[in-house]
């Protein structure tokens, strides 16, 4: 409950032996609570250091902040140049933490289909409040285009991966670096060989038709970083797993990609966003559960949008015997996954070989009309949002595109083109969201780059690849930066208007996201990291400590971070920031004559653990 002044109660006038009392009371109070105070500075370990005032300006107070939230009674960042803050560094085996997806918690949490690799974060009193480390011997990446085939082992120093999966050419140890020759479990003869038979049985992948893709169990993304070259954004999923590091690799090398998997949740994705999704032998029990989880996938798919699948059951009548089963298995398989399919409405486009392409329909409404929440399957009633995807379970249910969105996706220009489309269904779901509004969002974005790269020349250069847009809406500042080497992760907030569904029709790519909680990737994953407005809009939910502790951890060393807020949330960040080991620097937006709103540009430097020097 909060009181204003005119809450406080007036003081009784008056003297007497009551009123004597109080001072003394008022004594006891404050040695106890001083007692207290000093108790809990020696219990914590927190250490406060003050510099010798000869030497400095003003006495500076350094706080060093507990590992642990744990340990913690209170910590305030003061708005003051006079305070600074320290974090410690995280221990050594951190250096590929992952806060939600962290192995050692997997055992609190069931085995039911995989759901204890789903995301689930530690709360609050268990958050490290650390940095995270860089391995032993890591130095910044290759620069991109060169990544893609290649990345410094000691970034990614995992040797499992290696010994088991060098046989099918997913990578190979030379020397100091990985290379990644572009095989595959289902593509031995590389990946190029694989897509261009796809392409050939899906004419749209050549003419812009297909611009999104979804990747579920990637490997090391080979798969998606070919389709960079013919115009295709894929997000390529993976657990994290025994495979280790899936995710990580891909990011290395500069292609997009994100911890998940599809299990008890739905993807983090709107539905009808993905023009395209593929499986490549990668072990999802599609016929299992009643076909849910091609529910999850019949639901993410444009209406149009095609399904491809390659490994088992696909061409069971030749490969059946490497996959320790039977024929009559397998056959039993496939036509299991062929009347499942054709009961949610896809009807087999094309095969060949190891490929099978299943096609949603672009209309479908005989077919959908025929579904009731009784059938089987069944259709999806309207109590649930498909396109709320945030900690929202599976259901099993076929989604129906309603007429709207039917109507759109037919409009849908090809790529280029797409980019400016805009998707009044979509759109009005943002408040004030308008056509006009989508524009004048392109315009500020367009002028914003330009200034950006006037402040920092490393945007737009071979220096940054992988960027992610924390706070976006309509995926403005994407788009300013289509023409530049990089690709944008644009995150839409979970709790406020869902409009990741206009940055997929403009064929981009992103993910929704609560910026309280960690972010599905592996550290060091990402060159530059913009928020937009972030801390004012997430100021009454999250700790600003923790989210630029997240930042840090998913910032690559010598990674940028441009911040774009309210001055009175930059002196927080820069107080934090200097805690973290960056170098910051204000500046005035595009805009100088905006006091609201100013820019604070940082920069994160490369250190080497204390417990290696």
């Amino acid at each position: 409950m909060k009181y204003s002044k005119e809450d406080k109660p007036e003081r009784a006038g008056g003297g007497g032996a009551g009123s004597r009392a109080v001072p003394v009371a008022l004594v006891f109070l404050f040695l106890c609570g001083f007692s207290f105070y000093l108790g809990g500075i020696y219990s914590t370990g927190r250490t406060f250091t003050l510099f010798d005032p000869a030497a400095t300006a003003a006495t500076t107070r350094t706080l060093r902040v507990p590992l642990s939230t744990k340990q913690e009674t209170s910590l305030a960042i003061a708005n003051s140049e006079e305070e600074e803050v320290e974090f410690p560094e995280c221990p050594a085996d951190f250096q590929d933490y992952t806060p939600c997806t962290d192995p050692k918690r997997w055992r609190r949490y069931g085995n039911y289909r995989l759901s204890f690799m789903e995301r689930h974060c530690p709360p609050p009193p268990d958050r490290a409040v650390c940095l995270v480390p860089p391995p032993t011997g890591y130095k910044p990446p290759i620069r991109w285009p060169k990544s893609k085939d290649q990345c410094w082992y000691r970034n990614v120093p995992y040797d499992w991966i290696n010994s088991q999966k060098s046989n099918q050419h997913w990578l190979r140890k030379e020397g100091d670096r990985f290379a990644f020759p572009g095989g595959g479990t289902m593509f031995p003869n590389g990946v190029g060989a694989y897509v261009d038979l796809m392409a050939d049985l899906i004419p749209g992948m050549k003419d812009g038709t297909v611009r999104t893709a979804l990747d579920t169990g990637c490997g090391v993304a080979s798969w998606g970083g070919d389709l960079l070259a013919r115009g295709i954004l894929t997000v390529s999923l993976a657990p994290r797993d025994n495979h280790e590091a899936q995710v990580q690799f891909a990011l290395e090398r500069g292609i997009p990609a994100i911890l998940g998997i599809i299990s008890t949740q739905r993807l983090p994705i709107p539905s009808g966003s993905m023009d395209m999704a593929h499986c490549s032998r990668c072990l999802i029990p599609w016929t299992e559960f009643g076909g849910l989880y091609l529910m999850e996938i019949q639901r993410v798919l444009r209406p149009g949008g095609f399904w491809v699948l390659s490994g088992p059951p696909i061409n069971y009548e030749n490969r059946w015997h490497g996959w320790n089963t039977t024929v009559e298995a397998q056959k039993g398989d496939f036509d299991r996954l062929k009347k499942m399919l054709a009961g949610m409405c896809f009807r087999l486009y094309a095969k060949k070989g190891d490929i099978a392409v299943w096609q949603k329909p672009l209309d479908g409404a005989s077919c959908y009309d025929k579904l009731t929440p009784v059938t089987s399957p069944a259709k999806c009633d309207d109590s649930v949002d498909p396109d709320a995807a945030w900690y929202v379970p599976m259901r099993s249910c076929v989604t129906a595109p309603s007429p709207k969105s039917r109507a759109a996706a037919k409009q849908l220009p090809k790529w280029p083109q797409r980019l400016g489309y805009i998707a009044q269904d979509r759109v009005s779901a943002v408040p004030g969201g308008s056509g006009s509004a989508m524009k004048h969002d392109d315009a500020k974005w367009k002028a914003a780059a330009k200034h950006y790269k006037a402040l920092l020349p490393a945007l737009g250069s071979d220096k940054v690849r992988n960027i992610m847009d924390m706070n976006t809406v309509y995926g403005g500042f994407a788009a300013s930066l289509v023409k530049d080497p990089v690709w944008v992760m644009n995150v839409v907030s979970s709790y406020g208007p869902n409009s990741l569904g206009v940055v997929y029709d403009r064929g981009l790519i992103g993910t929704n996201h609560d910026w309280c909680e960690a972010f599905s990737t592996y550290p060091r994953t990402y060159d530059l990291m913009h928020a937009d407005g972030l801390f004012t809009a997430e100021s009454h939910r999250c700790e600003m400590k923790f989210v630029l502790l997240e930042m840090d951890r998913v910032l690559r060393p010598t990674g940028y971070a441009i911040i774009r807020d309210n001055p009175y949330f930059l002196d927080s960040v820069a107080t934090i920031a200097k805690g973290m080991r960056w170098t910051c620097d204000r500046h005035d937006t595009e805009n100088k004559e905006n006091e609201k709103e100013k820019l604070l540009i940082c920069h994160k430097k490369l250190w080497s653990p204390k417990s290696t020097q």
